[in-house]
């Protein structure tokens, strides 16, 4: 049984892999969040604890008391457009606090450190959002080998039902006013299930032997808005109409960049195709071209309706 801790543990994501792995593992879930108590009760079997990881002295504190084996770090400020408006939250979260993890990891000998970002630090970059995480992965990547502490990072698309994620929204504006807007019908995005997202997560850490310095990437279906959107109208009767765009924004995500496929190569993990980049060199064979979510794989009309009543509407 090993101790590990979840930063941003009150989050969609930290939610679920405490449900996966707190039967055979002691599970931390740490936030800033002051829904600690609705926590607790909701994830029995675990331990809730307040985690500032942009304090340095709230990091060193729970690593202190714990001495947790593992940290997955999900904690971040993670919305485009909130990061353009308000761009000293985003660095300070997703990079100052990444840094805090990092020194204390290495300072107190924990054995693994996971790091989860996402298809928005590929190149091209076009928000602070995704250049704060793509720091992220150079940090984890470069400080692996420093001390004992392994460095990894996972990196996927949209979960569907996250928190702050469109399906919540057009639930929101459905309920409110039986009518959605979308900034962007033409946008194409990875999207999958925050179940298959822990198994990434879980698969990263019982793989790190292989994966330890590396950024893990499960190859992913996209799908573009506006059809998301009539599967949705067709299933619920909603109608949906196009509105402003946000700062930030762009029509296509990458989970291999321009810049990257070089030092990226194709393993299966369980059974699955998996991007591993390493940053550190030249990969054999590498990946011939980027991947971003136009050249993806669509995902069906089953699959997008499927991702769409995977969270119930109340």
């Amino acid at each position: 049984m090993k101790k590990i801790l979840i930063t941003g543990g009150s989050g969609f994501l930290g939610k679920d892999l405490a449900m996966k792995l707190k039967s055979s593992n002691e599970v931390i879930l740490g936030s800033r969040n002051n829904g600690l108590n609705r926590l607790a009760a909701e994830i029995t079997g675990c331990e809730t604890i307040p985690l500032d990881i942009t304090s340095l002295e709230s990091v060193k504190d729970a690593v202190s008391r714990y001495k947790p084996e593992i940290i997955i770090h999900a904690a971040a400020t993670k919305y485009v457009d909130l990061s353009e408006k308000q761009p000293f939250e985003c660095i300070d979260v997703n990079i100052l606090g990444s840094e805090n993890v990092a020194r204390v990891s290495i300072d107190s000998g924990v054995q693994t450190v996971i790091g989860i970002s996402t298809d928005k630090t590929a190149a091209p970059v076009g928000n602070i959002y995704g250049h704060t995480k793509a720091i992220m992965e150079r940090l984890f990547s470069g400080l692996d080998g420093v001390g004992d502490t392994n460095f990894s990072c996972v990196r996927f698309g949209n979960i569907a039902w996250s928190t702050g994620s469109v399906f919540p929204i057009w639930k929101r504006m459905m309920e409110t006013n039986n009518f959605i807007e979308t900034t962007g019908p033409n946008m194409r995005r990875f999207f999958f299930t925050v179940s298959e997202a822990s198994d990434l997560v879980i698969r990263c850490l019982n793989n790190q032997k292989e994966l330890k310095g590396k950024i893990l990437s499960q190859k992913m279906k996209s799908a573009q808005v506006s059809d998301l959107l009539d599967v949705w109208k067709n299933h619920y009767g909603t109608e949906w109409k196009e509105v402003e765009k946000r700062a930030g924004d762009k029509d296509d995500e990458y989970l291999i960049g321009i810049l990257e496929n070089k030092t990226t190569f194709i393993k299966s993990f369980d059974n699955l195709e998996h991007f591993v980049i390493d940053f550190k060199g030249i990969s054999e064979p590498y990946v011939k071209e980027p991947f971003s979510s136009k050249e993806a794989e669509r995902l069906s009309e089953e699959e997008m309706l499927n991702l769409i009543i995977s969270e119930p509407l109340k």
